[in-house]
């Protein structure tokens, strides 16, 4: 899925010109659309997919676990799973049972979404975590005390050892209900490809959902993970809804732009605040001339570029002024390109950008761009 705004048109959005891959599965679609509402060109590769397990034995077990003893604390991860969960119920004939059973706990709703499925089934959480963390969680469990306690925890696509095992080590009873898992896409190609585009800095933003997107995005890399690590540290923007999915990223010294509220829209709007900061403007043989991901705007208009010529671009712009010669260029183009595609990339930039005079040819020496 992608939008391209057509050469010489008026730029149409914040984020035009800019490449953003979507890493996100169930929401994808929602994501894309709000991006492209906003001009940007968009890579969709779910890094996972949900899978729900209405008719797993364990799920079973666990809920006749808590209605056999009705648990103390319930704590709630995510909203899609506890949706399930109670459909789930719904679906054996329990959930009426399990209603009343969760309504009479003392409901811990880790953030917004949990909160707001709780809600939608009649339930009414006592406490959340401003950080929606689970170390905020266990934190505020056990200082609250949980010794002879039963305590529910809907986990979340993965199991949660540490969370649960001190649970446990304060001597509470512990169920644990898997509602859904996380599982690799049907076709791994798209988050291959993305991959090579964050590698190759080919694209402009990365968006996550969840901190296991963003692990199976780095573990797809394989032996490009350093330099996806480290193109993720410059060049390649790393967004992430919320705190929470964010930390594998921050633990590897990734820079990355969270929005206040873990909302999809405050995402995008956040994505729309920063990326057009990391844009390059020059006053180029009387022009304005600013450089985006894939497109280069020369007085308000928005004119794409081929990845070779735009290659080119930044190359020249990031030594605005000076001359560099064909064989300084060239490792700016993919690999196993000559210096007669040099010269066919600074044609195809001249042709892109307007005309002849935003490249200067410095005759035996090489190309320029003639900034003011």
């Amino acid at each position: 899925m992608t939008t391209v705004a057509a050469a010489g048109t008026q730029t149409q959005g914040e984020l035009a010109g800019f490449t953003i891959g979507v890493t996100a599965d169930r929401r994808r679609d929602e994501l894309a659309a709000l991006l492209e509402r906003r001009g940007a060109r968009v890579v969709i590769a779910p890094a996972l997919r949900i899978v729900p397990l209405p008719d797993d034995v364990e799920l079973r077990e666990a809920t006749r676990r808590c209605l056999a003893a009705p648990p103390d604390i319930v704590v709630a991860n995510t909203g899609i799973g506890m949706r399930g969960w109670l459909e789930a119920a719904e679906g054996w004939g329990l959930g009426d049972a399990l209603r009343q059973v969760l309504g009479n706990a003392y409901l811990v709703a880790r953030g917004p979404k949990a909160r707001g499925a709780a809600r939608a089934a009649g339930l009414l959480d006592q406490w959340s975590p401003e950080s929606e963390s689970c170390d905020e969680v266990l934190f505020h469990l056990l200082a609250r005390g949980v010794h002879g306690e039963v305590i529910a925890v809907q986990l979340h696509g993965d199991q949660q050892p540490d969370f649960c095992a001190a649970l446990r080590s304060a001597g509470a009873d512990v169920i644990e209900v898997p509602v859904y898992r996380w599982a690799p896409p049907h076709d791994p190609a798209p988050l291959q490809r993305l991959v090579d585009l964050v590698h190759n800095r080919l694209i402009d933003a990365v968006t996550f959902t969840s901190a296991p997107a963003v692990q199976a995005l780095l573990d797809a890399a394989g032996p490009a993970r350093a330099d996806c690590v480290e193109a993720m540290r410059s060049d390649v923007l790393a967004a992430c809804v919320g705190t929470v999915t964010a930390a594998p990223l921050t633990e590897l010294g990734i820079p990355v732009v969270t929005p206040t509220r873990a909302r999809l829209g405050a995402l995008v709007r956040s994505l729309s605040d920063e990326l057009p900061k990391r844009a390059v403007t020059l006053q180029v043989a009387g022009h304005e001339l600013t450089l985006r991901g894939h497109a280069a705007v020369v007085d308000g208009q928005l004119k794409p570029l081929a990845p070779a010529p735009m290659a080119v671009l930044r190359a020249l712009a990031t030594r605005a002024g000076r001359v560099l010669s064909r064989a300084a260029l060239l490792p700016s183009l993919p690999r196993g390109a000559d210096e007669h595609a040099v010269e066919m990339a600074v044609a195809r930039l001249r042709a892109g950008l307007g005309g002849p005079g935003f490249v200067q040819t410095v005759v035996k020496r090489g190309y320029r761009l003639p900034v003011e």
